[in-house]
C-alpha cells in the first residue's frame, strides 16, 4: 500500500493552506481544515490523514471539539502543542456563536441552547451559569456561579442572583448541565427550581427558566426546559 504523500509533496492547489488562501475556508474539509492546525503528520501519515483518522474515532467533528486538552493530548500524534492549539480553534468558535447570538433575544430553551449547549455538553463536571439579560432580553453576559462534583450542582440563590444584581440584569436564565447526557431533572433540581423561583420574586428579577444541558438523543431534546413544563 502506498503511503499518502507528505502535503509539501501535493499539487500546489491541493495544499490545504494554499488551498484555504485561494478559496477561502469553505473550499477545505473538515479534515484540512483540521490538518492546518495540526501541521505535521505521523511516520506513514500526513497531517490530513491524522485528521481524517481523529473525526472517524469520535465520529464527529462536534464530538471531537468537546474534548478536553489533556484528552487530545494522549492522542498518538497530537502532544500537548497541538491539543492546545485544537482545543483554542474550537473554543473561538465557541465564543463566536456566542457573540452572533448576542444580537438575538435569548428568550426560548433554543437560544439557550444554542448559545451554551455545545460548552457545556463538554464539561465532565456539573457547572450551573446564569444569563443575564436586558430590557429586550438581549445578552449582557453569561457568568458561572458554580462547578460541582461529577452529579450534583451546588449552589444557592444568593450565589446565582449576585451577577444580576452587580450587573442590573432585567431577566435571567439559569442553566445548568448533566455530564450523564441525560438532561431529566432530579429532586434537587426541582428543589432549586422552586428556591430560585421564590427569590427572583423578593427580588423582583425575572427568571425565564431554568434549562438543563444534555446530550443529543433519538427521541428526546438534549435539554429540559423548567418554564416549558409549566414550573416556570
Amino acid at each position: 500500500m502506498t503511503a499518502p504523500l507528505k502535503i509539501r509533496e501535493m499539487p500546489e492547489g491541493d495544499r490545504p493552506r494554499e488551498k484555504l488562501a485561494a478559496r477561502g475556508a469553505s473550499a477545505l474539509s473538515d479534515a484540512e481544515l483540521i490538518a492546518i492546525l495540526l501541521r505535521t503528520g505521523l511516520k506513514g501519515a500526513n497531517a490530513v490523514e491524522v485528521a481524517r483518522q481523529l473525526i472517524k474515532e469520535y465520529g464527529s467533528l462536534g464530538a471531537l471539539s468537546r474534548c478536553s486538552v489533556q484528552e487530545l493530548a494522549r492522542i498518538k500524534g497530537i502532544g500537548f502543542a497541538k491539543a492546545t492549539q485544537l482545543a483554542a480553534a474550537f473554543g473561538l468558535g465557541h465564543r463566536l456563536a456566542r457573540e452572533n447570538l448576542a444580537r438575538k433575544k435569548i428568550d426560548t430553551p433554543e437560544r439557550v441552547y444554542e448559545l451554551l449547549g455545545p460548552e457545556m455538553r463538554a464539561l465532565h463536571k456539573e457547572s450551573l451559569r446564569i444569563i443575564l439579560l436586558d430590557t429586550r432580553y438581549s445578552l449582557i453576559r453569561v457568568e458561572d456561579v458554580s462547578l460541582g462534583s461529577v452529579n450534583e450542582s451546588i449552589a444557592h440563590p444568593r450565589d446565582v442572583f449576585r451577577p444580576a444584581l452587580i450587573y442590573s440584569a432585567y431577566a435571567v436564565v439559569v442553566v445548568h448541565n448533566h455530564p450523564s447526557g441525560d438532561p431529566a431533572p432530579s429532586q434537587a433540581d426541582h428543589g432549586l427550581t422552586r428556591r430560585l423561583r421564590e427569590a427572583a420574586e423578593l427580588l423582583q428579577i425575572k427568571l425565564l427558566d431554568h434549562i438543563i444541558i444534555g446530550a443529543p438523543a433519538e427521541g428526546r431534546l438534549p435539554y429540559f426546559s423548567f418554564k416549558e413544563t409549566g414550573v416556570l
